[in-house]
């Protein structure tokens, strides 16, 4: 089994099975709630829809979802593998529908190839859904079931195997037009592929301006010709007179290629053959029809965009499906329209040539990024594309007639399309892209352990980092067999007594000799793998350590302390989780260094925790938390510190958003704190929570994590002059991946602040 395919099953199959579960949405706790939620309360919504059937968009979730349906004839790159088989990925979408919009899904995986049997069938469960998304449906059939869906039901139909791609690549495309000084009216286009992506995108150019004429699709056969005898009546809509032509030959002058067909399949001479800066879009996944680098040897002012996110210009149906279906259910469309998709287009197209935040270039590792020919399409986790594309949709819904409840007043949609945006999308990920290709070295004290040895090899596969694993290498070969895991590219490094070794052994005596270690106990203490690690950082052989996956914080704390020391501006080192949340994002600290922190202590673990909120784009509003609010329990230690710790940030870091001390729920309740403490700087809308001691926030960041449905990222420590990490026990695969990738990035802060 190989080991994409083995991390693959592992993670459809871990915990709950699949990828997606339905949550309620309202409270089912007492008699007067299930009286409410079902009998004999239901009976007067259904009394209502049965009156007026619009009124299920108020009292249902009918608004608010969207049918993912296939009956798996063209699964990804699989093929005709059946409904049941292409279920993973209709999960996978439903997913992607929730994270970039907001928008519940079913998924419905039909049992049928007859188009009229198919269409009967999710014409008859229409009623259900705000809009349907056909997904995975071959052609020439897709084409006739989602024109007749569209027909024959009052919601959004969409295919976005066609229309997806179609849109994406058309905003590309009107970019780099206007990057090459062309005009989209007088431009030559040769396809590769004529599926049902291929199809969807040329007639989505001709809306656009594209003429037909300047079309050339191409097959597996060359140019679709009219001289062609092989030709269906679909592909006959796109002949171009006379003879059968290669694509080499057909591309000879032309503007632009668009791929959707195969890897490899375009050569540098062609590429050469083309108009003079081509416009190559090569969106073959996941082996383009031509490389980048490729395109560009052969013509180095060629304007290149792939499907891959490895590459710039990613062509990203995840830019499209979500924030169209967003718009259309917002203003209750009845079908998605010609009109919708150009609006699409456009507004993806005109965000590309806008000013990028500072957020967006901190999410991609970026100095900066500019409109141009290496942007011409925004980045698939920019924010600002639900603000931009659904809003136009809608709109556009709106000024064709589909839309039975046009959005008035724009500007508070958009206010209220920002509290969809799912923050943690804006951590994880950018955090990796931040990461890649940077090749800061991070040691892993446990190099035998199998999640460490499995995080490796994804941390390679990645870019994200290169991993230094300490420990015997027979162990590690052998364990990394065990668990089919190719450490092709890590670095193994081995604690024998070599001319390394005594010089690390040397620079610890040297560092510890007046604090009662010999030298002998240097050397024994180099044989245990978290501080011969910590050495390498010090000596700079590596950039940054992640421990403790197995082991108490403390194992790796106490080894940092004592070898690479505090900061020489913080007088503590504290932890800091992330606490990610549907909407908002907390910085917990400390949850795992300080037991019972003074009131010094307490105030630097503000600042380090504020210093975290600040590295991942955050202004920190700081609540120093408690028991007490504002001096109703003063005279006992534990709140008297808390309020000497405000006095000391007030008057070293003045400009600090701060307030304390107070308890948990009026930092973060918005209603609490303007009724009952309007005075204070922190007003329910804290995003750095300061905990009194260990205790409590160790147990409030656990409760929240297992029962309060928050994702838990660190611990991030503090303090230390270089990037050392820990592990939580029990951290998953993903979690080391994540914390290497947090890791890198203090790396990447660290340098550029030397």
């Amino acid at each position: 089994m190989s080991k994409i395919r083995e991390e693959a099953l592992e993670y459809h199959s871990r915990g709950r099975k699949g990828k997606i579960e339905v949550s309620a949405t309202k409270p089912l706790l007492t008699q007067r709630d299930l009286t409410l939620a079902y009998s004999p309360g239901v009976a007067e919504p259904c009394r209502e829809i049965h009156k007026d059937s619009t009124l299920a968009y108020d009292y249902t979730a009918k608004g608010n979802l969207v049918a993912v349906i296939t009956n798996g004839t063209a699964v990804l790159g699989l093929g005709n593998i059946g409904a049941l088989a292409g279920k993973p990925v209709m999960e996978g979408k439903a997913n992607l529908f929730k994270k970039f919009a907001d928008i519940d899904v079913f998924d419905i995986e039909v049992n049928e190839t007859d188009t009229e049997k198919f269409i009967a069938a999710v014409k008859a469960i229409a009623p259900t859904f705000g809009g349907i998304n056909l997904e995975d449906i071959r052609a020439p059939e897709c084409f006739e079931i989602e024109e007749r869906l569209q027909e024959e039901c009052d919601i959004p139909v969409f295919h976005d195997d066609q229309h997806g791609t179609a849109m994406i690549a058309a905003a590309a495309l009107i970019n780099a037009v206007a990057v090459t000084d062309r005009s989209i009216d007088d431009i030559t286009v040769v396809f590769s592929g004529a599926g049902a992506a291929a199809v969807a995108t040329a007639r989505l150019l001709i809306l656009l301006g594209v003429a037909k004429s300047n079309i050339y699709m191409c097959d597996s056969k060359g140019l679709i010709a009219a001289n062609r005898e092989d030709l269906t009546d679909a592909k006959r809509e796109w002949a171009q007179p006379g003879d059968r032509l290669t694509l080499g030959e057909t591309l000879v002058g032309k503007d632009v290629f668009l791929g959707l067909s195969v890897g490899g399949l375009l050569k540098g001479d062609m590429v050469k053959a083309m108009a003079p800066r081509p416009i190559v879009f090569a969106m073959a996944n996941p082996d383009p029809e031509i490389t980048p680098d490729e395109a560009k040897a052969a013509v180095p002012d060629a304007i290149v965009a792939t499907g891959r996110s490895d590459y710039p210009n990613q062509v990203n149906n995840v830019l499209g499906f979500p924030f169209i279906f967003r718009g259309a259910l917002d203003c209750r469309a009845r079908k998605i329209t010609e009109e919708m998709k150009v609006a699409g287009v456009h507004a993806l197209a005109e965000l590309a040539r806008t000013d990028v935040p500072d957020s967006v270039l901190t999410a991609y590792g970026l100095e900066a990024l500019e409109f141009g020919p290496d942007y011409l399409i925004p980045k698939p986790f920019d924010p600002r594309v639900l603000l931009w594309v659904a809003p136009a949709v809608a709109q556009a819904a709106a000024d064709s007639g589909v839309a039975r409840q046009p959005i008035e007043d724009m500007d508070a949609y958009r206010q209220h399309l920002e509290g969809k945006i799912e923050r943690s999308k804006e951590v994880i990920r950018p955090l990796i892209n931040r990461a890649q290709g940077c090749n800061a070295r991070i040691v892993f004290p446990e190099g035998a352990n199998p999640k460490i040895l499995r995080a490796a090899q994804l941390l390679i596969d990645e870019r994200i980092c290169q991993p230094v694993l300490v420990g015997q290498e027979w162990k590690i070969l052998n364990r990394a067999k065990q668990v089919n895991v190719d450490l092709t590219g890590v670095d193994i490094v081995e604690q024998i007594e070599d001319e390394t070794f005594d010089g690390y052994a040397q620079a610890l005596w040297d560092s510890r000799q007046r604090k009662g270690m010999t030298l002998s106990a240097a050397r024994q203490e180099l044989r245990n793998n978290t501080s011969y690690g910590m050495m390498m950082v010090k000596q700079g052989d590596a950039d940054g350590l992640l421990g403790g996956l197995a082991t108490p914080y403390q194992s790796t704390i106490r080894p940092a302390l004592q070898i690479l020391g505090k900061a020489e501006d913080v007088s503590c080192i504290s932890g800091v989780y992330l606490m990610l949340f549907k909407g908002r994002r907390f910085y917990f600290g400390d949850c795992t260094v300080n037991v019972d922190p003074d009131a010094a202590t307490l105030a630097q673990i503000a600042q380090n925790t504020a210093m975290v909120a600040r590295q991942f784009g955050d202004v920190p509003r700081v609540a120093l938390l408690s028991y007490s609010d504002f001096g109703e329990n003063r005279g006992y230690a534990d709140v008297d510190k808390v309020a000497q710790a405000l006095s000391i940030l007030r008057a070293t870091d003045p400009g600090l958003i701060v307030d304390g001390e107070m308890q948990a729920d009026t930092a973060v309740n918005e209603h609490r704190a303007l009724a009952d403490f309007p005075f204070s700087q922190i007003r329910g809308d804290a995003n750095v929570l300061i905990f009194p001691n260990l205790s409590s926030g160790n147990i409030a960041y656990k409760l929240l994590r297992e029962l309060g449905g928050a994702t838990a990222v660190g611990p991030v420590l503090v303090g230390l002059p270089h990037p050392v990490n820990a592990l939580a026990l029990g951290a998953t695969v993903d979690d080391i991946v994540n914390m290497a990738a947090i890791t890198v990035n203090q790396v990447i802060t660290r340098e550029r602040n030397q």
